[in-house]
């Protein structure tokens, strides 16, 4: 926060608050397709007796995940108009049974769409903080992820120019930080998962 407001990056408050509510917005759109590749090359990468116990605890990450897809495909189509039929008029001075059928309708659509915004906002604030409830799968899933995501947003931040303006060494500074930072937490996670439960990569693996 200090460098991008130092280097004028973030003029004031709000608009260092929407950056960093880009990036949140970044991290909950890369988490959905990191998740199915990092999942896979563990599934995969897993001795066969552990690959059907894998597969059939990513069902549910896998479900909530396309909940939310679902969700947010819900509002595309709702602001293409294709739900509604086209643009929503004025209802007519003497309507039928089949005016008041399509109000009753797109009334269903405004309280299924005020549910979707609640749901949608909960539901990706709990995919980042529980990582997509990936230890569901396995204890040691979650730490993993997190490193990966965190390098895909550091190669987001790389080619977007995100902070221009700013020296290189101050550049590096943030945008490497953080990666490193979730790559130490991550580590030291993994680290408590092996000495405090014996849980190890290798081990989930069956290697």
């Amino acid at each position: 926060m200090w460098i991008l407001v130092s280097y004028q990056v973030a003029s004031d408050a709000k608009s260092l608050a929407y950056q960093r509510l880009d990036q949140v917005v970044m991290s909950a759109t890369l988490l959905p397709a990191t998740f199915p590749i990092v999942v896979g090359a563990f599934i995969v990468g897993s001795r066969p007796h552990n690959r059907r116990l894998y597969l059939r605890r990513a069902l549910k990450p896998l479900g909530a995940l396309l909940a939310l897809a679902g969700t947010v495909l819900f509002f595309v189509l709702l602001a293409s108009g294709i739900l509604t039929g086209g643009p929503v008029g004025e209802p007519p001075e003497n309507p039928t049974t089949a005016d008041y059928a399509k109000i009753m309708y797109q009334f269903l659509l405004v309280l299924l769409a005020l549910w979707a915004i609640v749901f949608v906002t909960y539901g990706a604030a709990l995919t980042l903080v529980h990582v997509a409830r990936t230890a569901d799968i396995h204890e040691v899933l979650p730490p993993v992820i997190a490193i990966v995501l965190a390098l895909e947003l550091a190669i987001v931040d790389l080619f977007s120019n995100a902070y221009d303006g700013v020296p290189v060494s101050m550049r590096v500074v943030v945008i490497i930080g953080g990666p490193l930072s979730v790559t130490a937490v991550s580590l030291w996670e993994l680290r408590r998962l092996k000495t405090r439960h014996g849980l190890t990569l290798r081990q989930a693996l069956g290697r």
